[in-house]
């Protein structure tokens, strides 16, 4: 008698012989089954990353610098991956909330995260209490864009340069405030630097993302704030806002002529921001890889650049190593500042 093709069973002349075929067919199709059961998982598990939608927190609110990257990069993704990939605002604590969150989601590639310089870098040294690590419990997947911040003032401040406003903060000690989207950001310690340097007194105002802060210094609620440049600049150019530097080393191409902070008196000022795609520790190298190819091809595209470069973005693109050496240059470079400034948040 043959059952499947290779296996054939010679049917004894004794009763009760061992080699009856009701004896061996059972666990052949047990066997059968098992590896069916096995190639089917293989299968599942070679489906091509990714089968379905991704989330993409923005730890900042809507309308910010860090919002506009994270929806800029998410289309892109959408249209490179297949898959919707949808921006859900976590917002607060300078971007811990989300940061913690992405941190304990399941490590598929299927949560992601925009993380910043700042994040990264200046929030370890300035909050006693971190929720989570970002360089041990996140995984880099590619620096996307960098950028700089801008004075900016309420049209109120009777103050026209930058000199003028340290002579008005020496004046009156404590009295000028300035607003940021949250401490620990690269908005306030861009404050806090400016403050060093400067060895003036000014009372900070942190916001939960940088467009509340901006609508705030807009209605002259708080009067002045080192904005990043994609959100500020539309009120710059309406005259809504006043600016009077920027704080990379460089002019900015988008304000050229706006001196820089250093061209402006501030000795050695410097302060800029970066950000980034990031996952949970322990994804998949290949799920890594891939979002690292789309990411950075997606910054790549015609309409990314020109929306990017348009509000005062430069482009980046990374690979994961490189980013991870970025974090480590910026604990390096921040960790010293914020001491310094004597800056601290719960």
């Amino acid at each position: 008698m043959t059952f499947l093709t290779g296996f054939k069973f010679k049917q004894s002349a004794k009763a009760g012989g061992s080699n009856k075929p009701h004896a061996i067919i059972p666990a052949i199709i047990l066997s059968l089954g098992v590896a069916g059961s096995f190639l089917t998982t293989l299968s599942a598990q070679a489906q091509a990353f990714p089968n379905k939608p991704i989330r993409l927190v923005c730890p900042f609110p809507p309308g910010g610098a860090v919002d506009i990257a994270s929806r800029a990069i998410a289309q892109e993704l959408s249209k490179n991956l297949g898959q919707p990939v949808t921006v859900d605002n976590k917002p607060g604590a300078g971007g811990n909330i989300g940061g913690a969150e992405v941190a304990r989601a399941t490590p598929d590639g299927y949560t992601i995260f925009m993380t910043t310089s700042g994040i990264q870098a200046i929030n370890p040294a300035l909050y006693a209490k971190m929720p989570f690590d970002p360089n041990k419990d996140l995984t880099p997947i590619t620096a996307l864009v960098s950028l700089n911040n801008v004075l900016v003032l309420h049209p109120s401040v009777k103050a026209n340069s930058v000199s003028e406003v340290i002579a008005l903060a020496k004046a009156q000690p404590g009295a000028i405030n300035y607003a940021s989207s949250g401490s620990g950001t690269s908005i306030h310690m861009s404050g806090e630097m400016f403050k060093s340097l400067t060895n003036v007194n000014m009372t900070h105002i942190p916001y939960k993302g940088s467009a509340p802060a901006i609508n705030d210094l807009l209605g002259g609620q708080v009067m002045m704030m080192f904005d990043n440049i994609p959100s500020a600049i539309p009120h710059i150019k309406s005259g809504k806002l006043r600016a009077l530097a920027t704080t990379g080393a460089k002019r900015d191409p988008l304000l050229p002529d706006l001196p820089t902070l250093a061209e402006a008196g501030v000795a050695g000022y410097e302060s800029g921001v970066w950000f980034g795609l990031a996952v949970p520790a322990n994804t998949p190298r290949d799920v890594v890889m891939k979002l690292n190819a789309e990411a950075n091809k997606g910054i790549k595209s015609p309409e990314f650049v020109k929306r990017m470069t348009d509000l005062g973005y430069i482009i980046m693109g990374t690979s994961p190593e490189t980013m991870a050496e970025m974090n480590k240059a910026e604990v390096q470079r921040w960790g010293p500042i914020v001491k310094a400034s004597g800056a601290k948040a719960d």
